[in-house]
């Protein structure tokens, strides 16, 4: 039998963003200067891992480092507009605390069971997920036997997780994805046979 074919996918989440912890959601805010530190640092520590391509979310607390790890690398970036993060509805840009207090029993139902409910007047979380697992997995295809660095956010990265590893998206909120956190995963391609997902590291 032959070899499986193997496709690495690292996905790193943004770092510290300016305005603190709120619901950014579709809010296209900017790095904080320790957001940049927190992704510099990440992707120094793993020695650019043998990178094809760098694929980035559109908004700017991704593109802009995306872009900046382009130019020093000179490696191709595209722009994935279906990874952009959920939208929050009445929570964007509301501080964690303030939205909670606005709709206690939404805010627990979201995070007691993500996959039943969906922020006021926001993203149904259904509509999310479709729209994330069918633009990782294309890229998986698309890019079948190559190392893709994938800059995305909370959200969007625990929905592949749990997409990958076979488990229901209502456990989405029990994951840590910290600012900068980095999930690699292989793919292994067989002939004939369905994608295996292996969670290689998680830190």
């Amino acid at each position: 039998m032959p070899r499986p074919v193997v496709t690495q996918i690292d996905l790193l989440r943004h770092g510290a963003c300016e305005g603190g912890e709120i619901f950014r959601g579709s809010t296209d805010v900017l790095l904080s200067e320790e957001g940049w530190q927190q992704m510099r640092a990440k992707v120094a520590g793993v020695g650019f891992s043998g990178w094809s391509t760098i694929v980035s979310s559109p908004l700017k607390r991704c593109h802009h480092f995306s872009a900046e790890l382009a130019e020093q690398t000179d490696l191709p970036m595209i722009l994935e507009p279906e990874l952009r993060e959920m939208h929050f509805g009445d929570w964007e840009g509301l501080p964690h605390a303030e939205a909670q207090r606005l709709d206690p029993q939404a805010w627990q139902q979201f995070w007691q069971s993500p996959d039943q409910a969906s922020p006021p007047n926001g993203e149904a979380m259904p509509d999310f997920c479709r729209r994330v697992t069918g633009a990782i997995d294309g890229l998986v295809e698309q890019y079948q036997g190559e190392s893709l660095l994938v800059v995305a956010h909370g959200a969007v990265n625990r929905v592949v997780i749990c997409h990958w590893l076979g488990m229901p998206m209502g456990a989405m909120t029990r994951l840590s994805v910290p600012y900068a956190g980095l999930t690699r995963f292989k793919i292994y391609h067989q002939a004939g046979q369905a994608p295996w997902y292996q969670l290689d590291s998680h830190f």
